[in-house]
């Protein structure tokens, strides 16, 4: 939450973030005045129906696209004031990608330990520092033992653990993950899970996973639901499950171990989600809104 967070431990301040993409006939809004700021060191998910504006926060954040309006600062850095060149060296050096195709993350020509050092062949390694980063880099997502394979080679799970080390090459400060465990069974859907859980507890770098998994979004200490452009709730995981998380059932991490908020934006606006609405029976665009023992209460228009 926006109040919770001391200026120095914001990495990623998102103020009135709008995207429009237009095309002859059409102008679609992805993002409508969002407003988000991010911790260094955090672990958090974006959730969100297609076409809420979830992947076009990523790719504002990655530094892929450029806001309409609104401004995006990471560690103290106005991503819009940026030249061509210099977000170039933002992509290569502050942020990593993992996405859910591996041929977007891999060259399937290269073997494992060739993408990761491929990912250090412009930042000044010597070949035995870049081979001596990669090797460690294996061992730390566990996969020393398929260095020498090609991505055609591999599993879906073991190509997003190559894809994890390659994006962990240039130590960012970002870890971007887009659907990574779209394309995984179950099982190495978990693995992946508890990876991402034990690098940012290692590493203290900061993951961000857009995702419609829910099992991965119920593993991180929070979580963000766009709707419409703009930021409607957030889940933040209560500390005494955070602590004993790998002893928990998917029940108690679903039901349980997250608070769940509704987010004010600077206008003071609350957006309230399609099953708030069904649960409250309201289905017009006016309510009445009183105020009664320090409670704000929404009804219907007719209520």
């Amino acid at each position: 939450m926006l109040t919770d967070m001391k200026t120095d431990d914001v990495l990623i301040t998102c103020d009135g973030l709008v995207k429009i993409f237009k095309t002859e006939d059409i102008e679609v809004m992805a993002l409508q005045g969002l407003d988000m700021e991010i911790k260094r060191g955090e672990l958090m998910s974006v959730i969100g129906k297609s076409g809420s504006g979830k992947s076009t926060l990523m790719n504002i954040i990655g530094g892929l696209e450029k806001p309409s309006a609104g401004k995006i600062v990471v560690a103290g850095k106005n991503l819009s004031d940026m030249t061509e060149k210099e977000m170039v060296n933002y992509r290569k050096n502050t942020v990593g990608f993992v996405w859910q195709k591996s041929e977007r993350n891999l060259f399937k020509y290269l073997t494992a330990l060739e993408n990761i050092e491929a990912a250090m062949n412009f930042t000044g390694k010597s070949s035995k520092e870049k081979r001596t980063k990669a090797l460690e880099l294996l061992e730390m997502v566990g996969m020393s033992h398929k260095k020498d394979s090609y991505p055609t080679r591999m599993s879906g799970g073991e190509q997003q653990r190559i894809a994890i080390a390659v994006a962990l090459a240039n130590d960012p400060q970002i870890l971007l993950a887009d659907e990574p465990t779209g394309a995984v069974d179950t099982k190495t859907s978990n693995h992946i899970q508890d990876l991402f859980r034990r690098l940012n507890k290692e590493l203290g770098i900061t993951i961000i996973i857009v995702t419609h998994d829910m099992k991965l979004a119920a593993k991180v200490d929070r979580v963000v639901m766009i709707s419409d452009g703009k930021i409607s709730t957030e889940k933040i995981m209560k500390a005494k499950y955070r602590e004993n998380i790998d002893s928990l059932t998917d029940e108690e991490l679903y039901e349980n171990a997250h608070e769940e908020y509704s987010v004010l934006d600077k206008a003071g606006r609350v957006q309230l989600n399609d099953e708030m609405l069904d649960a409250a029976g309201i289905d017009t665009n006016k309510v009445k809104i009183t105020v009664e023992d320090g409670k704000v209460i929404i009804t219907a228009e007719n209520s």
